[in-house]
């Protein structure tokens, strides 16, 4: 498993993360498109797939968007719980018959369906300043901002049943101040595996690892 996470400060507002997201992912769609014909086509004779969809400008919907949008296709679920794998999917179809892409970021996601250390929104504490990125209907990164307020931390810990002495350490360590912040994590694999529309992500991985294969 190849993972990257990044970390940073936030000087104003959470979609500052979801712009690094953007230009980071805009710009490696781009790049690969452009300088690794030879290599695409290699995977394409083999695994055949059509080239990724995605926009200039990164699509941004809201949670609540995105759950209206299943609505409106007939698709019950729950306003504010999590969604499920067909829905992800479903909304990933939707989206791209809508927009043109099949890249985008969904956002202000559920505090319930988030860490403790997730931020709650400031004008609807029921949601929370975090986002998921998708491409062809499927997860590639989750992030966030942190919860980086010391009472606020123990609050939110309280509501999601931790005891709050557990982790006494941890919420102490923000009483020495901190500024705001957040950050994301991504899968590198899971993003190869979707951006060449594979079904097996043993298949972007070099030496996979699994209850069946040890070795090599």
């Amino acid at each position: 498993f190849v993972g990257l996470d990044v970390e940073m400060e936030i000087q104003t507002h959470y979609s500052e993360i979801m712009d690094i997201v953007d230009e980071l992912f805009v710009f490696i769609f781009t790049r690969v498109n452009d300088r690794c014909q030879k290599e695409l086509a290699a995977v394409g004779k083999q695994f055949p797939f059509a080239p990724l969809k995605f926009l200039p400008k990164t699509l941004r919907l809201t949670f609540a968007e995105g759950i209206q949008m299943l609505k409106d296709a007939g698709v019950e679920v729950d306003p504010l719980g999590d969604l499920n794998t067909e829905s992800e999917r479903k909304l990933g179809q939707l989206v791209l018959e809508k927009y043109g892409t099949e890249f985008y970021m969904l956002h202000r996601y559920p505090s319930a369906v988030r860490p403790f250390y997730t931020m709650p929104c400031a004008d609807d504490s029921r949601y929370s300043n975090s986002f998921d990125v998708f491409i062809r209907g499927e997860e590639i990164i989750s992030g966030a901002q942190r919860v980086h307020i010391p009472n606020v931390l123990e609050k939110r810990a309280g509501e999601c049943g931790i005891d709050v002495n557990t982790i006494k350490t941890y919420v102490d360590s923000f009483r020495y101040g901190a500024p705001l912040h957040g950050g994301f994590g991504v899968g590198l694999e899971r993003v190869v595996m979707l951006f060449c529309a594979l079904n097996n992500i043993r298949k972007t991985s070099m030496f996979p690892r699994d209850p069946q294969r040890l070795a090599p």
